[in-house]
Parts: C-alpha cells; sequence; structure tokens
C-alpha cells in the first residue's frame, strides 16, 4: 500500500506520548529540588523525608501492574484522562499538606497512582504503532523525560525561590494538566491495519485480538513465570537503584560539597538534557545494532559512572557526571518497552510492561531510603553510590541473560 505524502498517525501517537513522559517524570525527577524546603519546613530526617520520593516511586510502577491491564482492556485515552484528573488532584492537595505523613499520602500515594496511567500510557502505546523503527519512536517519546528534566527542575528551582514550595507545586500542576489535555485529545490505542506504512512490520501488522479478560490475564501469568521474565524483573530492579539514588540525593549531596542548590538542579537538568540525546540517538542506533546488546551496554555504564560520584567534588566533574550518566540512562530508558516487546511480544505489551515495571518501584522505594539513613548514620553518600553502581552492573548481566533465554 502507497503512503506517499501521508503522515502516519504513528508519528501524533508519539508526540502525545511525549508529552506524558514529560510531566511524569519532568515532576517526579524534580523531587531533589524541593527536597531541602521539604526538609526545612517538616524538621525531619533525610532518610524520612525521602520516604515521599519512594512511596511515589513504588505507587508509579506498583499501580502499573493493575493499569496495565485496564488500559488493554478500556483503551489509553480513557485511562489517560483518569489519569490527569487524579494527577491534579494530588498534587494541589501536596500543596496543602501541613504534615509529612499528608505529604507522603497526597504526594507519594496519590500523585503516584496518577502518574501511573500516565507512565504505562505513554510507556507502552509506541510499540503497537511500530516495529523496524520502535528504537526510534520509543526514544522520542520517552524522550519527554529528559525534557521534563530539562525544564521542571530549573523551573521548579526559580519558582520555590519566587514563590515558596507550596505555589511552586500548583503553578506545575495547573500546566501539566493543560499539557495532558492535549495528549488526551491526540492519543490512539493502535492502528488500523490499512494505516500501517509498507514494511514497518515484518511479516504485515495484525491487530491485537481482542481477548477475554480472564485468557488475558492467564497469558500475562505465563510470561511471569518464565525465567527470563525474572531476570528482566531482576536486572531492571538492580540497574535502577543508581537513578532513585541520584535523582534523590545528588542535589543535596552537591550542598554538602560546599557547592550551591543551583549547581544541583543544573546537574539534575543535565542529566535530562543528555538522556534527550541518548534517548533519539542510542534509540534509533538499537534498530540496527540489536536492542538487548545496547541496553546492557548502558546500564553497565550507568553503574560505573555512579561508582565514581564519591571521587568527584568540583561543579565541572560532577556535571561531567551528569552528562555521561544522562546519555546513558537515555539509551537505556529508550528501550525499555521495546525490551519487553522484543522479549515477550506486544499483544499483551501493556500488561506485561506494567508488571515487570514493578521492579522499578521496589528500587524507588528501597534506594532513597537506604542512602538517606546511611548518610545520616555516617554522614557521607560514598558507601550508597559505590553500592548501588555495583548493583547495576549485575543488573546488565541479569539482562543480558533473559535476552539469551528468550532467543
Amino acid at each position: 500500500m502507497s503512503h506517499v505524502g501521508r503522515i502516519y498517525y504513528g508519528w501524533v501517537v508519539v508526540a502525545a506520548c511525549f508529552l506524558g513522559s514529560f510531566v511524569v517524570f519532568g515532576l517526579s525527577y524534580s523531587f531533589g529540588v524541593f527536597f531541602e524546603p521539604i526538609l526545612e519546613e517538616f524538621g525531619r530526617s533525610r532518610g524520612v523525608t525521602s520516604v515521599a520520593f519512594g512511596v511515589q516511586s513504588l505507587m508509579l510502577y506498583l499501580g502499573a501492574v493493575a493499569i496495565g491491564v485496564l488500559v488493554d482492556r478500556y483503551g489509553t485515552r480513557r485511562m489517560l484522562a483518569v489519569g490527569t484528573v487524579v494527577l491534579g488532584l494530588g498534587l494541589a492537595g501536596t500543596s496543602q499538606a501541613r504534615s509529612l505523613p499528608a505529604l507522603v499520602f497526597t504526594y507519594g500515594v496519590v500523585t503516584g497512582l496518577g502518574m501511573s496511567v500516565l507512565f504505562v500510557v505513554s510507556y507502552a502505546t509506541v510499540p503497537r504503532w511500530f516495529d523496524r523503527r520502535q528504537g526510534l519512536a520509543g526514544g522520542l517519546a520517552s524522550a519527554g523525560l529528559g525534557m521534563g528534566m530539562v525544564v521542571v527542575a530549573p523551573a521548579a528551582d526559580a519558582l520555590i525561590v519566587r514563590l515558596g514550595w507550596r505555589s511552586a507545586l500548583l503553578v506545575l500542576a495547573a500546566c501539566s494538566v493543560a499539557l495532558l489535555v492535549v495528549a488526551t485529545a491526540a492519543i490512539r490505542d493502535e492502528p488500523a491495519p490499512e494505516q500501517v506504512p509498507d514494511r514497518e512490520f515484518a511479516g504485515g501488522f495484525d491487530a491485537s485480538p481482542r481477548v477475554d479478560l480472564h485468557e488475558r490475564l492467564a497469558e500475562v501469568r505465563t510470561i511471569a513465570r518464565s525465567p527470563a521474565f525474572l531476570a528482566q524483573f531482576v536486572g531492571w530492579l538492580l540497574i535502577y537503584t543508581t537513578l532513585y539514588v541520584v535523582l534523590s540525593h545528588l542535589v543535596v549531596h552537591i550542598v554538602d560539597l560546599g557547592l550551591s542548590r543551583t549547581v544541583g538542579a543544573t546537574a539534575v537538568a543535565l542529566i535530562g538534557g543528555a538522556s534527550v540525546v541518548g534517548r533519539v540517538a542510542i534509540g534509533h542506533a538499537a534498530d540496527r545494532v540489536g536492542r538487548v546488546s545496547t541496553f546492557v551496554v548502558c546500564s553497565t555504564v550507568m553503574g560505573a559512572a555512579t561508582i565514581t560520584l564519591p571521587a568527584l567534588d568540583t561543579a565541572a566533574t560532577l556535571l561531567a557526571f551528569a552528562g555521561v550518566y544522562g546519555l546513558a540512562y537515555g539509551g537505556n530508558g529508550a528501550l525499555l518497552a521495546p525490551l519487553t516487546a522484543d522479549l515477550f511480544g506486544r499483544s499483551n505489551i501493556n500488561a506485561v510492561f506494567g508488571l515487570v515495571s514493578v521492579s522499578l518501584g521496589v528500587s524507588g522505594l528501597v534506594s532513597p531510603y537506604v542512602a538517606g539513613a546511611g548518610h545520616d548514620a555516617i554522614g557521607t553518600y560514598s558507601p550508597a553510590f559505590v553500592a548501588a553502581g555495583l548493583l547495576a552492573l549485575v543488573g546488565a548481566g541479569a539482562i543480558a541473560v533473559a535476552g539469551r533465554l528468550s532467543a
């Protein structure tokens, strides 16, 4: 069939998913910027205060299990609208929280659940629209994460200085809901066969069959019990330990070194900016050289870079770390959903992706608390950074095993 002169609607879906990932991770990964003023207001330890970020990470990914099934059943647009409402309510509630438990509930639980919907839709929708260019499309869609970090972290820092952290959250909430309304209007589940460009899908495109919910759950359970799924789950859990330790504690670590919070916010933004380049360039290259092997290499670099953090104590070296880590994280992040589709197929992609993403939630819940508690006990983040990096190296090996098991 000819598609000359026509824009494949899949690229519009990519743009909608870009907006979703921009909102989710721009907000979530700017927590490090809010961390210091929240510490000052509530007067609790770093370990205890970081529970808010940990609970949000857990809800984001734990909620993805059920949400993935619901998206497969009820459709992306309907669920994205629900997620937008929940996210807005959670952020508004967080801005009014008068105690740390209230903040953990509104920011961690409610906002985290809203983010969970956006996460599943933004990451797991693209593989339904692309095959040959799945790495490129996934990289462009998930580049919203990096752009969110580039834009939201510095913007949040400026808003906190000007308005205070509570009003800053309200401004970010209003902007986020506006962007998500646009994304909801543009999103679609999957293309009709006549819409798909020639050669995009090897062997031709087949729409996902309508499967009974019980049958769908049985298929997902079979996948979840496979050795390849277990290896992927363990790999993601260990690799992303670095991310949650870095993003929740890097800003205050930089302040501890005697540098300004602005340097810390700039480092977070640089991780995001570099990840945009990594997602597009490395995601595109992975379509040619192999997505599993590319994911392993990027994960290895994430681990090795984190191990070096204790030795870095100047703005220049810390920003260099942010650039290297961001590139590797970008390549890794671009391939989360494509890797899952390559290993287990795309017919139940939302549910399977949501299930394996629980690993990220566990890592996000435990890692920030352990790093913060370690600092409270011994006054340094060095052991946490080194341990997280070593775990990521083990995780990279687990992904290599998953690739061999599924071959």
